[in-house]
């Protein structure tokens, strides 16, 4: 339904996003996972045409969306990860300026403005200033105005950033309506991996403007199929341990968290009693340790050597 081939962007010398290709069928919900810097905003800025891009295409079923942007441009919804509202005016107001330039008006304006709202659960709140809101409420108000054409195509750029779980499992839950029940085709991003693991059917992992890996869920964590995760909780933190644990021979990498550490390993009988010797060795003291089938977060530190909010 909507295709990217080889999209290029370069900044003078800075090469922004380089050679990525990704792909939507219709209905598809996809997730596109990157650290801060990766390229996602630039690339999801081309797919919706808004940015040109230096050399690649966009196609939307079947037909140039750049040379020819106004097909894609009438179905397409884009959420941003800024708040883009007139915080002045009420949920209302804002949904009723929208409407007008998304080419709505009169009873149908009335009429979806109504509906979204009962979507987005702000309907009695909708006669306040937007600026008098939660920072959850002003995200669901900045979905809802990207609703209110009913698009085919939704792209949202990181829509749960800085919200209390509420609002982020309310948003999340809307999200899978909208996909599973109307059909509507998404492409998500996001700095929370749980949320890509339960809404995405496939995902794309971009780092340094690279698409570096692409599948299912599933298909992602058989990249570490042959391996473990070992989560180690210490006393106190110990850099002569964190040292023992990353020469290991068996050790691939090793991320140090607020409890402890958090180790990525070929599958093997050995490493346990290894981890209790290099600690005793580093007087260090474990005081839990869990071994894991490694995640999809752990592939993803694994492709790129980063958390994905680094």
């Amino acid at each position: 339904m909507l295709e990217t081939r080889e999209l290029t962007k370069k900044f003078k010398e800075h090469v922004a996003v380089h050679n990525v290709s990704l792909y939507l069928n219709e209905g598809e919900s996809v997730g596109l996972l990157g650290p801060n810097g990766a390229g996602k905003s630039t690339t999801i800025s081309m797919m919706s045409t808004l940015l040109p891009p230096t050399s690649g295409e966009v196609h939307f079923k079947g037909k140039d969306a750049l040379k020819n942007p106004q097909g894609l441009r009438q179905v397409l919804g884009v959420v941003p990860q800024e708040i883009a509202l007139y915080e002045e005016l009420s949920a209302y107001e804002n949904m009723k300026f929208f409407g007008r330039i998304y080419g709505l008006k009169g009873e149908k304006l009335e009429k979806r403005i109504e509906d979204v709202l009962e979507l987005i659960g702000l309907t009695e709140r909708k006669k306040d200033a937007v600026e008098t809101y939660s920072g959850g409420m002003k995200r669901r108000i900045n979905i809802g105005v990207t609703l209110l054409h009913e698009p085919e195509v939704l792209i949202m750029d990181e829509p749960t950033v800085g919200i209390d779980p509420q609002s982020r499992n309310y948003i999340l839950e809307m999200i899978r309506k909208l996909n599973r029940e109307k059909n509507m085709t998404i492409l998500y991003t996001s700095h929370y991996m749980e949320e890509v693991e339960k809404l995405c059917d496939r995902v794309y992992i971009m780092d340094h403007g690279e698409i570096i890996a692409s599948g299912t869920n599933q298909e992602l964590k058989d990249i570490l199929s042959s391996d473990e995760t070992i989560r180690i909780d210490v006393e106190s933190l110990s850099s002569e341990f964190l040292e023992r644990l990353s020469e290991h021979p068996v050790v691939q990498k090793v991320m140090q968290e607020e409890q402890g550490y958090k180790v990525i390993a070929t599958k093997g009988d050995d490493l346990l009693g290894d981890v209790f010797d290099m600690a005793k060795s580093a007087h260090t003291k474990i005081t839990g340790i869990v071994v894991q089938t490694p995640t999809l977060e752990d592939v993803f530190l694994h492709l790129t050597g980063r958390k994905l909010r680094d």
